[in-house]
């Protein structure tokens, strides 16, 4: 599916950059009454223009460029380790380092360098392509636990949560908790599937999205990605890991919202919450949350509401 044709709301043209879209703009639990008269409703919805999420930026155009310093992205969350950098310019991929006048990149790999020996790609690949969700939600449990892990100084998932969850200026009316928002930033992978998808599905999850709208914000990737599919394939089929297996390859770049509603429900049988789950893995406090609901979630009138149930149409015409 051509970028032209993604539906806007949530995808945004950026020439040079599959998968880019905004995880704004979907309902959380509650509606309010407005209007009584002339029956107009409001919506509580997560806030637009904060989170963006894409695959990796190497290849982003100077016009492309121009459009995200339009949108006031001053954050750049890249989730890549450093090795995985390296062999994708080696390889000839690109995926190099990109970086733009008016924002910072932040160097937040959730694998750190020595989760890339043989043993752990086979296991991590074999997750992935395994043909049931199962395979893909436990290697989602284990991104999870690497991005928080006390091991890993980077502390990718807390670094980006503390963006979205910082307060206002002291400055700011004590009366409009959200008048301040967080400054547009940037999450992204290489994809910009699962380990995006992981830290994004949990934003969402903690602003009160329901598991299955978090699900098919998900498998949006489906379709914003597509145009990279062949490449990516490719390459994967390159590991020994897969031994050339077309069809694995083309399951590790699936998006199957089976797989993040799985990783929900794991989240809830372990710990009873998404909420409890980043306070005992020390990625929030109760007081965090608090500010990142502040922050994120916003009214807004009922027509302006993301309509996710349309866009799941697309991605079922285009499987």
């Amino acid at each position: 599916m051509a970028a032209a044709a993604l539906p806007s709301p949530p995808f945004l043209a950026i020439s040079g950059l599959p998968n880019f879209r905004d995880i704004g703009g979907y309902s959380v639990s509650g509606t309010s009454a407005g209007d009584a008269e002339n029956g107009s409703k409001t919506r509580r919805v997560v806030r637009r223009g904060v989170v963006y999420r894409a695959s990796e930026p190497s290849k982003v155009t100077d016009e492309g460029v121009s459009k995200m310093q339009e949108l006031g992205i001053q954050k750049v969350f890249d989730l890549r380790s450093a090795v995985e950098i390296e062999k994708g310019v080696q390889d000839g991929l690109g995926w190099q380092v990109k970086e733009w006048e008016g924002a910072r990149r932040f160097f937040v790999p959730v694998f750190l360098d020595q989760d890339y020996s043989p043993e752990a790609l086979a296991l991590r690949y074999r997750n992935y392509s395994s043909k049931k969700s199962e395979g893909f939600i436990a290697a989602y449990i284990d991104i999870l636990a690497a991005a928080a892990s006390p091991s890993n100084s980077y502390q990718p998932f807390k670094t980006i949560l503390e963006h979205v969850t910082a307060a206002p200026p002291s400055s700011s009316s004590a009366s409009s908790p959200s008048s301040s928002p967080p400054a547009p930033c940037l999450v992204h992978c290489t994809a910009g599937k699962d380990r995006t998808g992981v830290i994004c599905g949990l934003i969402l999850s903690l602003c009160g999205v329901s598991d299955e709208v978090v699900a098919h914000e998900y498998s949006l990737t489906d379709l914003g990605l597509k145009e990279r599919h062949p490449e990516l394939i490719t390459h994967l089929m390159d590991n020994k890991a897969l031994q050339n297996d077309r069809e694995a390859a083309q399951r590790m770049v699936s998006s199957q919202k089976e797989a993040m509603l799985g990783f929900l429900t794991k989240i809830r049988e372990t710990y009873g919450s998404v909420e409890q789950c980043v306070l005992d893995l020390g990625l929030l406090t109760p007081e965090n949350i608090k500010q990142l609901r502040n922050n994120l979630i916003v009214e807004v009138n009922e027509e302006e509401v993301v309509p996710w149930q349309d866009h799941a149409k697309l991605l079922k015409s285009s499987s």
